[in-house]
């Protein structure tokens, strides 16, 4: 049975319905009380619904039809139809995948979409379920890391229909295979195309019923003849019959690991259990943060913003290790091996909040980053189950991995530096020609974006350089130096902006700072405005190429007011504009945080308080753009506790606004760090003045490794702009 869609379909005899589990009652010190998963599920937020724990490769939740761009997650807020149950989901692309194995209650064999309502659903940090209309049936599910376990309860008989080529975007199912085991197991695998080119799912099926295959028949759609119905009567053997539990373990490398996983992670039947377990980590895991604010949405959006955060990276391996590798073949690791790594977006602040949170992950991290890099010849871009899918421009592997080194993480810093050395050294994603002529000639490169990418280039070999001035390696350093400089070639004094070079060494025309048509010219999601600010490493370099502090400025402050229409080819990622700053899409991120560095923190505050408070709500449209993987949330988390990290590598967390008044990170070693707002309020958002372990402290940053040894940051609040900050030797 391959290459064809696999229909199981689960004969029960089930009568009556009997009480099911409800989402846990948190306590009051409970932090997942503070978690509304339908944030992010309307609009353009493309976030999971369903069950899962932090970093799971399981994410159980409802499957409905890719029907646009806002179906990225497999769920929108907009939609009431379910066409099954998956295993696998991802939380805040912009891009749809997954959506593996997919078990689906219908009242018949052809039936292959269920109506539900929103008003039916329950959900939970680690648990969620829906009362279905036809066939009327309640679905429960929660999870382990590996293992997804549903509950089906009925009214009357039921079918589950397991769809094995069902996927969710680009994903295109290229091989599957599932057979009888026992009286109560199924095992098999799929293999599928799309965003990630050649993706396995391993997976074990267990029912707490005995099941026997009675028939076989074809099921058609549209008259379309497409694969074969498994028709299996369960027997019931339990207490009690009306309900089915079923337990899927997933693996990336076999039907034995998959096993192997349900075995450590879940040998029991105890539902209940697991949904107590799931909130357990995650109460667990928030807890590296925790907050004091008097506005319950503040907390709210916080701590939901921390559950997306944690729900990538997610595992990739085994219980015991072993991994699918970049290279297709089967690896052990010593080290817990990690996917959904969407790094063009979770360089910029995901990762450094990481770095800051969850030090205990920052080894698994590299070693995964390396092994990659051995497996394919450079370190990933966006990494997604053992496939680089090349999404996004740049080499933000590479920004990353430079930052673990630099904060200490890495054993094998020459191992790391030979690493990004291999990536930059590549002639394939316009490296050659960045090589050859020392920018990327537009003319020359048939998949546009040139600039964006340039740029990105230039931030991620920063990172390379300083680890090289780090270790030694003087030609090394100047050389990628160097390189991380030639951004100054795309920069136009005459315009203020930087602009697409010619082989010729001649700008673009015409040119238009505004309007933007999506993959098709110099940027990435973006126009010349929010592109021409993408020298995070640099900040006082850009600063010279205006001629100064002055014209810099002058320009800076209009980037906020400038309207524009982008035109109706820009991408729907630019959203969340103030002027021409643009929330939504990544590249903005830094943006306001650079008034610091030419000490002016006090412009920089209303703006970042009109972003927390205007754009991140408790709303299902909550989130002003896709979450990208944790990224949008990052944001809010740091921007919210008052840190902001630049420069993409090295540490130097730039000083905001906080929006509460004390936040607590718990930093590793026993370590907590604490940055108090004083006299805080939502008039009250200029810094006047800082104390740092209790002495006077004037600098608008603060260093990776003060904030990593722990201690107290404590924010004098007023309503009016102060001096603190300003001083030249005061700024990063």
């Amino acid at each position: 049975m391959r290459k064809q869609q696999f229909l199981l379909v689960v004969l029960l005899a089930l009568t009556g319905m009997v009480s099911c589990s409800q989402q846990p009652a948190a306590a009051p010190e409970q932090l997942t009380q503070f978690i509304d998963q339908r944030i992010g599920t309307g609009g353009n937020g493309h976030v999971f619904m369903g069950a899962n724990v932090p970093s799971g490769l399981v994410q159980a939740g409802p499957n409905q039809y890719t029907r646009g761009w806002d179906w990225c997650s497999g769920y929108h807020d907009s939609d009431s139809v379910i066409i099954g149950f998956g295993t696998m989901h991802l939380s805040g692309t912009g891009i749809g995948c997954l959506g593996d194995i997919a078990l689906l209650p219908v009242i018949n064999a052809e039936q292959h979409e269920v109506l539900f309502s929103h008003e039916d659903e329950r959900m939970h940090p680690g648990y969620y379920s829906v009362q279905l209309h036809q066939p009327k049936v309640k679905v429960e599910m929660t999870a382990t890391q590996r293992v997804a376990f549903e509950k089906y309860s009925a009214e009357d008989s039921l079918l589950l229909r397991l769809d094995l080529a069902q996927c969710i975007g680009w994903d295109k199912m290229t091989d599957c295979h599932f057979e009888q085991e026992s009286p109560t197991l199924i095992t098999g695998y799929r293999r599928s195309t799309g965003w990630a080119n050649d993706r396995s799912t391993y997976f074990v099926m267990e029912f707490s019923d005995s099941i026997g295959v009675n028939s076989l028949a074809k099921v058609g759609e549209d008259g379309d003849s497409h694969g074969s119905i498994a028709v299996i009567k369960a027997f019931s053997s339990s207490n009690n019959p009306e309900e089915l539990l079923v337990k899927i373990a997933l693996s990336p490398t076999s039907v034995e690991g998959a096993k192997a996983n349900m075995q450590a992670e879940l040998p029991h039947w105890d539902f209940d259990r697991v949904v107590r377990e799931a909130d357990e980590a995650w109460n667990s895991e928030l807890s590296r943060i925790r907050i004091k604010t008097d506005d319950v949405e503040v907390k709210k959006i916080f701590y939901t913003s921390m559950y997306h955060l944690l729900t990538a990276p997610s595992v990739f391996c085994d219980v015991n290790g072993d991994y699918r590798g970049a290279d297709g073949q089967n690896h052990h690791g010593d080290f817990t091996n990690y996917t959904t790594l969407s790094l063009w977006d979770t360089y910029r602040a995901a990762h450094p909040l990481m770095t800051l949170i969850m030090p205990d992950r920052q080894r698994d991290f590299a070693e995964t980053f390396l092994h990659i890099c051995e497996q394919q010849g450079d370190l990933p871009v966006w990494h997604l189950m053992g496939n680089e899918t090349d999404c996004m421009v740049g080499n933000p592997g590479m920004a990353v991995l430079a930052d673990l080194t630099l904060k200490g993480f890495v054993g094998d810093r020459q191992r790391a530096l030979d690493a990004m050395k291999q990536t930059a050294q590549r002639d394939d994603r316009s490296l050659g020609l960045l090589k050859q002529y020392g920018y990327i000639p537009y003319d020359l490169e048939p998949s546009n974006e040139t600039v964006a990418k340039a740029l990105e280039y230039c931030l991620a070999e920063d990172g390379l350089a300083r680890v090289a001035k780090e270790l030694g390696a003087k030609e090394d350093y100047q050389y990628y130096f160097d390189r991380s400089r030639s951004y100054k070639k795309y920069f136009d004094p005459a315009t203020g902006f930087m602009r697409a070079l010619g082989s010729d060494g001649k700008f673009r025309e015409p040119f238009d700072p505004i309007r933007v048509i999506h993959r098709a010219d110099d940027y990435t999601e973006g126009n010349a405005w929010q592109y021409t600010w993408l020298v995070p490493h640099d900040v006082h370099g850009l600063v010279s190429c205006f001629g100064g502090k002055e014209p810099f400025l002058e320009k800076f402050d209009r980037f906020f007011v400038t309207e524009g229409d982008m035109g109706e080819e820009a991408s729907p990622d630019i959203s969340g504009f103030i002027g021409q700053y643009a929330h939504g899409n990544e590249p903005s991120h830094h943006i306001i945080y650079m008034y610091n560095y030419v000490g002016q923190p006090w412009k920089a505050a209303p703006l970042l308080r009109k972003v927390m408070c205007e754009m991140y709500t408790t709303g299902r449209d909550g989130l002003i753009g896709n979450e990208d993987v944790g990224q949008m949330s990052a944001w809010y988390i740091l921007s919210s506790v008052g840190l902001y990290q630049v420069e993409p590598a090295g540490g130097r967390f730039i000083i905001g606004s906080p929006i509460v008044d004390e936040a607590v990170l718990n930093v590793g070693r026993s370590r907590t760090f604490t940055v108090r707002a004083i006299n805080n309020s939502h008039e009250n958002i200029f810094v006047q003045s800082a104390r740092l372990n209790g002495k006077e402290y004037t600098k608008s940053y603060i260093d990776y490794a003060d904030i990593a040894s722990g201690g107290v940051l404590e924010l004098q609040m007023g309503s009016q702009p102060s001096e603190w900050g300003t001083a030249e030797e005061d700024c990063p």
